[in-house]
């Protein structure tokens, strides 16, 4: 199936950049999760854990959410532009990251289960919102990305495909009507 699914051109192309878009989107989905963090003091256990403070272990979740925002792009790519549909893939994205990242560090490795309760539940709810921003954010931040490169500055910055046919600064100028073409 998921040659199927390359076949049909959901693989980004040349000029797009999904991982530099799920870079971006990813670090500024992680504002509202943070707070939401905040607001849970779901921050405080683990940085206690690792003898950490909360503001490294916030610096870290952003990290994270980095690297969360370039798996998204490459896992999804252009199927991640749907402006309908994005925040959806974003919520499920968000859910299986918290069941793949934080539902095993912090409860199943150590003796004890580090987060328990309200931060816990804090934890849930920064990621889903993490995945709902992400999904809502990238199609805007994925599309400005591919305009910008499309529409470059320069007359030769794209000098094959059919958009050159189109251009008009491209064509040549018709020889008089008196006079055939030598």
């Amino acid at each position: 199936m998921l040659r199927m699914l390359r076949a049909h051109g959901l693989d980004a192309g040349p000029t797009q950049r999904p991982l530099l878009a799920g870079a971006i989107a990813g670090m500024l989905a992680a504002a509202p999760a943070l707070a939401v963090l905040i607001g849970f003091q779901a921050l405080d256990a683990p940085a206690r854990a690792a003898g950490a403070s909360v503001f490294a272990a916030g610096l870290a979740y952003v990290g994270l959410m980095l690297l969360g925002g370039i798996l998204y792009g490459w896992l999804f790519q252009r199927a991640a532009n749907d402006p309908r549909g994005g925040w959806l893939f974003g919520m499920a994205f968000g859910f299986v990251l918290w069941m793949l990242g934080p539902v095993p560090l912090l409860q199943w490795l150590p003796d004890q289960p580090i987060l328990h309760g309200y931060p816990a539940a804090g934890l849930l709810l920064a990621q889903l919102l993490w995945g709902l921003a992400m999904g809502v954010v990238f199609p805007l931040i994925h599309r400005h990305l591919h305009v910008s490169l499309e529409h470059g500055s320069g007359s030769t910055f794209q000098s094959t495909g059919p958009e050159v046919v189109a251009q008009t600064r491209m064509l040549r100028p018709l020889p008089p009507s008196g006079h055939p073409p030598h």
